[in-house]
């Protein structure tokens, strides 16, 4: 008999596989910059994806085959997800904050003046508009799923999904290329720091939602998604409208206006 409407996680190793597994990257990250061994930073990989496999196959088996997820248990892991995203919007906004706090008032150190002296930045009609492009049109297409799966046409949203992963992928692939013709690097000033690790992180993100709506696809597939029972797709869709609209704020402050 069912208590309560809420969903009782069972016993699980998986969040202590994967705390194990973070400590051994970043550890492992730090001695590989030292120039000592990768072993550590292997074995922290190693643990992740484990771990991701594991945890996510037990929680489709909740929400599929066992009907753990509730209307209720919908309810609170939308709320988690509207709650992550909204760390991830303060995550994105500390970059900014920095960005806009030495392009404002550049100082005497780097020129009085922004880009700073010695910086040639990217064309921003060139790559970047591409990019944008790419961005763009994934988000059509990952509506187009939504609105598939909804009317129960599985077809259509196995096509739009394939698209949306491939527009990512290619996306990636782009930032890489561009990544490699920039005529400064990470340590150039404040400019490059804040260029590449407000753009490093971003396409951090791209993969993450690529691997999430790639897993999307899988699963549905095999048919673990119906019109009225399919948060897991809605999750990795708000994930990736997110990245859109950073990509959006990034391409204009920082490839366009501030070059």
């Amino acid at each position: 008999m069912i208590r309560n409407p809420f969903h009782l996680v069972e016993f699980s190793p998986w969040p202590l596989t994967g705390s194990m597994g973070a400590f051994c990257l970043t550890v492992g990250l730090a001695s590989w910059f030292h120039g000592h061994s990768v072993l550590l930073y292997s074995l922290g990989i190693l643990l992740i994806m484990l771990t991701m496999i594991q945890w996510w196959r037990d929680v489709i088996r909740e929400s599929t085959f066992q009907g753990y997820h509730t209307l209720k248990v919908s309810q609170g892991l939308r709320w988690g997800m509207i709650l992550f995203i909204t760390s991830e919007v303060l995550f994105f906004f500390a970059f900014f904050w920095a960005y806009f706090h030495s392009s404002l008032a550049p100082t005497p150190e780097i020129g009085m003046n922004w880009p700073p002296s010695g910086i040639v930045p990217l064309n921003p009609f060139q790559v970047p508009l591409l990019n944008t492009a790419v961005l763009l049109a994934s988000g059509v297409s990952v509506t187009w799923a939504h609105h598939s799966l909804l009317e129960g046409n599985w077809k259509s949203t196995n096509y739009a999904l394939t698209v949306t992963v491939l527009l990512g992928i290619y996306f990636t692939f782009l930032q890489a290329g561009e990544y490699m013709e920039t005529s400064f690097t990470i340590a150039d000033s404040c400019y490059g720091s804040t260029f590449f690790v407000a753009t490093g992180f971003h396409g951090l993100h791209v993969l993450i939602g690529s691997t999430f709506l790639l897993i999307t696809l899988v699963r549905n597939m095999m048919y673990h998604f119906s019109a009225n029972h399919h948060f897991g797709f809605e999750a990795a869709a708000w994930y990736w409208h997110f990245v859109d609209v950073v990509w959006l704020f990034l391409y204009i402050s920082i490839y366009w206006w501030g070059s």
